[in-house]
């Protein structure tokens, strides 16, 4: 379901098929407010998340203030891999851009807790509706706080405007 650009709303590009398993997951939390969210179709690599972000989303970005991005990336055991992405990101936009990932990929994240994606995706959601730390103070996860700070502050009132 496509958000309404007129409105507060999060797109989420996701690197491969796991992390937008993890993002469909996000979706089934019941108190979000699903309109506000869309899931785009994954790039095919986190270099590939960038290039796309770049093309086709800056533009747009700046036609519609009130649009937020999630670039949903693997770190690959390099969480310097943050400060990389992060370098791409138009100074502009800085504020309405979030980079978050598994440490290493989705699939040692599902080996580590023994859930599926969608699982671990909805359980995300409800740390994010709750403030807490739960799941995404994981050991695969943790590497996310100070990009996940920023998006509960900028996101949450919209997208869990019940809470």
């Amino acid at each position: 379901m496509a958000a309404n650009k007129y409105l507060p709303h999060v797109l989420v590009l996701p690197e491969d098929d796991a992390d937008r398993q993890l993002a469909n997951g996000f979706l089934l939390d019941q108190s979000l407010s699903a309109r506000k969210i869309q899931i785009l179709e994954e790039a095919g690599g986190w270099r590939r998340v960038l290039e796309l972000f770049e093309t086709d989303h800056v533009v747009q970005m700046g036609s519609w203030p009130t649009r937020f991005m999630v670039l949903l990336i693997d770190f690959d055991g390099h969480e310097s891999r943050l400060a990389q992405a992060r370098s791409r990101i138009p100074s502009d936009l800085v504020d309405r851009v979030f980079i978050l990932g598994s440490l290493t990929d989705p699939e040692d994240l599902t080996r580590s807790l023994g859930r599926s994606f969608e699982e671990i995706g909805k359980a995300l959601a409800e740390d994010c509706r709750e403030d807490a730390d739960r799941l995404w103070g994981h050991e695969l996860l943790r590497h996310n706080v100070s990009e996940l700070n920023r998006l509960r502050q900028s996101v949450r009132p919209f997208l869990f405007p019940t809470v």
